[in-house]
């Protein structure tokens, strides 16, 4: 059996009070870390499991324009995929990863597309976007079935003089494909674009987006607000409708940037929500109920900074009964974190 880790809960001093008038934050110890490759500027992360009991963490590299696969019980490297070039199989400044099945799907910011591997051989089934996208960065995907999926990619597009859109032009921040996914080889995809969606004035306008998630359980989509100048910084709770729902989760108290987004399913839509506020010298993830959206609390790492993306995985083994929250660490690596030793350290359960 695993020796655990010991969980501390400490008070930190704030700059003002967390969501529900909370001021502690628990510190959490990561269980392990993948290894340091600060020059790959790691951003998002995610996880595949396979019919012989393979089970990867598969971050996008930026700067070295390939994905990183690695061992997620214990972070150990496994293989390098993909370089630079415009090739299905290669990638330009990939950001957004996710899994669906045994497909994955990976946002190419300079690329402009979505492109679609199927594992675990990471062939090319196609890519989407080209016509549409302008500077595509986070990817929420929803399975529909086998071979259906819903997928939203988030825009964060500029005007021709580099600065944030005026309200009225935000209306195209997410973009939202329909995709048919028949098999494993090139050639086997088919989409269509459904629409583009954005609040274009009020609190429910996205300003600086890249984190997406959603929670059809539930009927919401939460998006990240990075625009940390801005006076709505945060989560907006938007609906499958397409439409802002008047809730800006831990607005307020986000110190750093409002980035990655996880959630913890649990049955008949209750669980949590875990968001992240991105810091170098405070870097924290606030805990919200997945149904009610009350705040449970705060927790940090050891040692993780300066998180962009994160990802829940919720699939249980002897080392992890209840899964394990993975947060990339200041572009380099990412850590990982017993679900179990989270929810004592929150008191929930």
């Amino acid at each position: 059996m695993r020796m655990r880790l010991l969980v501390f809960v400490i008070a930190l001093a704030t700059c003002g009070p967390l969501p529900g008038g909370e001021s502690d934050v628990a510190l959490v110890e990561e269980v392990f870390f993948t290894s340091r490759r600060h020059v790959e500027n790691i951003d998002s992360t995610t996880v595949w499991h396979g019919p012989d009991g393979e089970r990867w963490l598969i971050s996008s590299g930026k700067a070295s324009h390939s994905l990183l696969v690695e061992d997620a019980l214990n972070g150990g490297f496994i293989r390098r995929v993909g370089g630079l070039g415009q090739q299905l199989g290669q990638f330009n400044r990939p950001n957004g990863v996710w899994v669906a099945n045994d497909y994955l799907f990976v946002v190419e910011r300079d690329n402009r597309r979505v492109q679609v591997l199927s594992l675990p051989t990471f062939t090319a089934v196609g890519s989407l976007g080209e016509t549409e996208l302008t500077n595509p960065y986070g990817i929420y995907v929803r399975s529909l079935g086998k071979s259906e999926y819903s997928v939203y990619v988030t825009d964060n597009y500029e005007t021709s003089d580099e600065e944030i859109p005026t309200d009225l032009e935000l209306g195209n921040r997410i973009v939202h494909y329909s995709v048919e996914l028949e098999g494993l080889s090139d050639g086997t995809m088919d989409f269509d674009l459904v629409g583009r969606f954005g609040e274009t004035r009020g609190e429910g306008a996205l300003r600086i987006v890249e984190s997406i998630y959603g929670d059809p359980e539930n009927e919401r989509l939460l998006i990240a607000e990075e625009d940390n100048e801005h006076a709505t910084s945060g989560f907006k709770v938007y609906g499958f409708d397409e439409r802002f729902k008047e809730t800006i989760l831990a607005r307020g108290s986000i110190k750093g940037q409002s980035e990655g987004i996880a959630l913890v399913r649990r049955e008949s839509g209750e669980g949590y929500w875990i968001l992240t506020d991105q810091g170098m010298i405070e870097n924290r993830f606030h805990v919200f109920d997945r149904r009610s959206l009350d705040y449970k609390g705060a927790f940090e790492g050891r040692y993780t900074l300066n998180t962009d993306g994160v990802w829940f995985d919720g699939t249980v083994s002897d080392r992890y009964p209840e899964g394990v929250f993975y947060a990339v660490h200041n572009d380099g690596n990412v850590g990982a974190f017993d679900w179990v030793e989270i929810k004592a350290a929150l008191g929930i359960r």
